[in-house]
């Protein structure tokens, strides 16, 4: 059976800005900003993203291209008789553990869609704190619903890159933009929204400090989904015609736009009706749907919100999936079916634990955190920075320069820009990123 291959540039562009834009940018992006600063922040995000985020971008695109093979298989070749293709089994790990906790979150959002279609005909004012604290500690629905969002990955997966992924980042990341851009005019009509844009567009600098740089520089190096093997993936189904360069910025400059459009969408709201910015994790799942509560319309905007809050994250997890069972069949590409429902299966009994940690295993902790806040936080603040670092060492050191030039095709200015910010600036950004978790840890 033929290796599938991604149709059409646009579908692979869609396809990767999918996976990079998911809950990094929608839900932690604008809480994210404001808890550290709000424009500010938003700079520093920018300039992040462009010089850090995007140079391991196209170092991912490159490998996967490359070795037209599954992580594992494409270190292996580039780099025969090494332990470099250890960075791909890590990717293979990471990208499970990921998606066990990360399907939790697919699995709320599923039941807060649920919940605004119930309320689309229903008046009065809701507590939305106490129904999620009770909504996320209710064992039957936490699971049930986690269920039903890995089923929905598993369905996508099995499907293939043209009839599955393909197809299904062609009409979501469209819907996406779409629905977006009408959140984000209702909330700009709303008087008083012009302080929330300031607050989130014009930068304060006395919130200028380390802390806000080194959140921003890790707010970028996240959303853009880089450092669990998830690029090399998919761009190892790309073509030669391809041009690797234009599609790693329309990536990045998609994630960046539909970051900016979330905060369009919550802080203008969130300032004319009188709430704080920074309220933290709870801002989506709690302060947002109080804030459709006060609309005309609301209920209805809410639901929409929460649709494309589904699609993001749907286009995340098929990613996180794809990674597993493009390693798992190898070149067997008829077994891609069963692959995806076995490892979907071990995955999400892997999050069962993860969907209980804020019910009945909320008393299991390690070092004070929960089942899936110790997952979350391994996982986002050690595997995946070690991830980028040894993949950004890789492109920048290990692969030979005529074969990082004829992937980028680039002018040699150009050329040398990336190969000094993916071989120095890249890696630099990356251990400061792990001395400060690391000294977190210790001090906390």
């Amino acid at each position: 059976m033929k290796r599938d291959s991604f149709s059409s540039k646009i579908g692979f562009i869609l396809a990767a800005a999918g996976s990079a834009i998911g809950l990094g940018a929608i839900w932690k992006f604008p809480y994210m900003a404001g808890t550290n600063g709000g424009g500010v922040f938003v700079l520093l995000f920018i300039i992040a993203t462009l010089l850090i985020g995007l140079p391991i971008l196209l170092a991912e695109f490159i490998i996967g291209r490359r070795g037209q093979a599954d992580a594992v298989t494409s270190f292996e070749k580039l780099a025969p008789n090494s332990a470099w293709s250890w960075i791909g089994r890590a990717g293979f790990v990471f990208s499970f553990a990921i998606l066990s906790f990360y399907s939790v979150v697919g699995g709320w959002i599923l039941s807060y869609l649920w919940i605004s279609l119930g309320n689309l005909l229903q008046t009065g004012a809701i507590d939305y704190e106490a129904m999620f604290a009770s909504m996320i500690a209710n064992p039957w629905q936490a699971i049930g619903a986690q269920a039903i969002f890995m089923i929905l990955t598993i369905w996508i997966v099995s499907g293939g890159i043209k009839g599955g992924i393909e197809r299904a980042s062609t009409w979501m990341m469209p819907a996406l933009f779409v629905f977006f851009i009408v959140l984000a005019v209702r909330s700009l009509t709303l008087e008083g929204a012009m302080e929330g844009v300031r607050f989130l567009l014009v930068p304060d600098w006395g919130a200028l400090n380390w802390e806000t740089a080194l959140m921003a520089l890790g707010q970028a190096f996240f959303s853009l989904s880089v450092g669990v093997s998830g690029m090399i993936t998919y761009a190892s189904y790309l073509s030669k015609e391809i041009k690797l360069p234009q599609s790693a910025f329309s990536v990045a400059g998609m994630n960046i736009f539909i970051s900016l459009l979330a905060g369009l969408v919550i802080f203008p709201a969130v300032f004319a009706l009188g709430y704080s910015p920074d309220e933290g994790p709870g801002l989506v799942f709690i302060i947002l749907p109080a804030v459709f509560g006060e609309l005309a319309f609301g209920s209805l905007f809410m639901v929409l919100f929460f649709i494309l809050l589904l699609f993001a994250t749907l286009t995340s997890s098929i990613n996180m999936l794809e990674i597993t069972v493009s390693i798992g069949i190898k070149s067997k590409y008829d077994r891609r079916r069963r692959a995806s429902i076995i490892l979907g299966a071990f995955i999400f009994v892997f999050g069962i634990p993860s969907a209980l940690s804020f019910g009945v295993l909320s008393d299991w902790t390690v070092a004070g955190r929960t089942f899936f806040d110790t997952t979350d936080f391994l996982v986002n603040n050690f595997g995946l920075p070690l991830g980028a670092l040894f993949i950004s060492l890789f492109a920048g050191f290990v692969l030979p320069k005529t074969a990082t030039q004829d992937e980028l095709q680039l002018s040699n200015a150009p050329y040398q820009l990336w190969l000094g910010l993916v071989r120095y600036a890249a890696p630099l950004v990356i251990v400061i990123i792990l001395v400060q978790k690391i000294f977190e840890m210790i001090t906390t």
